[in-house]
């Protein structure tokens, strides 16, 4: 019975799915339509596509379970962080602006941006190929919260559902194209909501409450971290420095990440970006806040799971482990829809950047909008085969390079296009230099904390503390070396700004005039 439970809620899950997936097939007749769903998405379905993109079963899972251990009930600072920094000033510094620059220049990826804003096709492919280098071992990781959670729920192999998962989100995806995507989304994040709020109250109450709860936690003493209790129930937590780096680079780093920024190309309105600016705030607030914060009571369950041998990635399980069939095959539905949510983002990203990017003009000159289509969407094909097989190596394997590829993804990705992009849409002295040692400064700090971290600060051989570092390098970067660089073009400055000069009506709703 049980386990009839957990199989009917999953295939209802993927049959909703793929329905709606079918059902999107006339919003993706053209390129326009199925990258960005013709420009006329909603403040719900963008604001939900935004929040699910940014919070996979790697959050639900790996990080609130690492930086639950490390930082106790601290750790919902990173929550509060993401909600705060990585949504609501996020939609407000870069919702507008990147809305009405994109359709000024015609462009439907974060390369393409960087092309027609300062006229260089060599910045395209460059940005291009960081997206490629470093979305794909990423996509890779999202299986990752899965097999232990499928391990605990259910006797099914982890290969099994990993290809499982594939395979249906390339079905929407492909069908559906951006719309299914968003939509889908929409489902997944309520889904996501409900979940997370009755796996914490589940969880507490075992626990006796969160009072009794809170009160554990404090008696706990890890020498290694601090010799006095409380440290795991405190205000900032035992180490809040390290703490900072976590909250920078989950938060920043949504601002220069091109599956997160090209939620913003498509959003309809003024009044679309208002009201997606509140949703996608709460929704980061109740889904981040409430994973980090989960994860904060991680040691109370210290009996269950040998962090030593088992790693992070078994807290959460264990902490689950004794709850209701039902809330479990909840918590199973919930980091599916993180999961399938997220995958669907990262491989619709990187089809359309590879194939507008770099196919269309570079490799193949003349692209028609059915060829184009149909390139994307093979594409997305290759995309998932290849980030399936990454996740099975690293499973059945000692792998390690992988692992560590996929730590320092965000953080590459972000460092490279953060500053360059929000410098660009509010400064008319950006320089292509400046935009190219931004690029380069990223990409080889990322990547040398892999092959030579032992070279680095010890405060920045950590992978998250690099990425948040690069990130507000870049800050400094690109407005340094845009003033010791030539002036830019004077007509394309003037044609690119051109867009926010356009005069438009409006009711007295969004402006109240003279």
């Amino acid at each position: 019975m049980d386990l009839a439970i957990k199989i009917g809620m999953l295939v209802i899950f993927f049959g909703v799915m793929i329905g709606v997936g079918l059902y999107c097939r006339k919003h993706s007749t053209d390129v326009n339509g199925f990258v960005l769903g013709g420009r006329s998405v909603g403040p719900w379905l963008t604001a939900f596509a935004y929040g699910t993109s940014y919070f996979s079963a790697v959050v639900f899972v790996g990080y609130a379970g690492q930086f639950g251990w490390k930082y106790g009930i601290a750790a919902t600072w990173a929550g509060i962080g993401n909600a705060i920094l990585g949504s609501l000033i996020a939609w407000v510094v870069l919702g507008r602006r990147t809305r009405v620059m994109t359709q000024h220049l015609d462009s439907a990826t974060m390369p393409q941006f960087f092309e027609r804003r300062f006229s260089s096709k060599a910045l395209k492919l460059a940005a291009s190929a960081i997206i490629f280098v470093f979305l794909i071992p990423y996509t890779a990781s999202l299986y990752n919260g899965l097999s232990r959670l499928f391990g605990m729920a259910f006797d099914i192999d982890y290969s099994v559902c990993v290809i499982v998962m594939a395979v249906l989100t390339a079905i929407y995806v492909i069908a559906g194209g951006y719309m299914a995507t968003a939509i889908n989304d929409f489902i997944q994040g309520m889904i996501m909501i409900v979940g997370i709020i009755a796996v914490i109250v589940a969880v507490l109450n075992a626990q006796g409450g969160l009072a009794a709860a809170l009160s554990e936690l404090g008696k706990v003493v890890d020498p290694a971290v601090s010799t006095e209790p409380g440290a795991f129930n405190s205000f900032f937590g035992p180490d809040p420095v390290n703490l900072l780096g976590v909250v920078i680079l989950t938060s920043l780093g949504t601002w220069g990440l091109p599956q997160m920024v090209q939620k913003f190309y498509a959003i309809k309105s003024e009044q679309a970006i208002k009201k997606g600016t509140i949703i996608s705030t709460v929704f980061a607030l109740v889904v981040a806040g409430g994973c980090y914060f989960l994860g904060g009571f991680g040691r109370l369950f210290s009996d269950k799971v040998d962090v030593a041998t088992e790693g992070f990635d078994a807290i959460i399980p264990a902490m689950l482990s004794d709850l209701s069939p039902l809330l479990i095959a909840v918590v199973v539905v919930l980091v599916l829809s993180a999961s399938m949510s997220t995958l669907s983002s990262l491989v619709l990203a990187s089809s359309s950047t590879l194939t507008l990017d770099f196919i269309k003009g570079t490799i193949v000159k003349k692209l028609s909008e059915k060829k184009q289509l149909l390139i994307m969407r093979l594409l997305i094909v290759v995309f998932i085969l290849i980030s399936v097989i990454l996740a099975l190596i690293q499973y059945n394997s000692s792998v390690t390079f992988i692992a560590q590829l996929m730590g320092i993804s965000w953080g590459a990705l972000a460092g490279a296009f953060l500053a360059p992009f929000l410098y660009s849409l509010y400064w008319k002295r950006v320089t292509k230099p400046a935009v190219w040692v931004n690029f380069v400064f990223s990409t080889i700090v990322m990547l040398a904390n892999i092959v030579a971290k032992d070279w680095f600060p010890v405060v920045l051989q950590s992978p998250i503390n690099a990425g948040a570092f690069c990130m507000l390098a870049g800050l400094v970067i690109v407005p340094v070396v845009s003033l010791l660089t030539k002036r830019p073009d004077g007509e394309l400055v003037a044609h690119v700004f051109s867009c926010y000069d356009r005069k438009v009506e409006v009711t007295a709703k969004d402006s109240i005039g003279d």
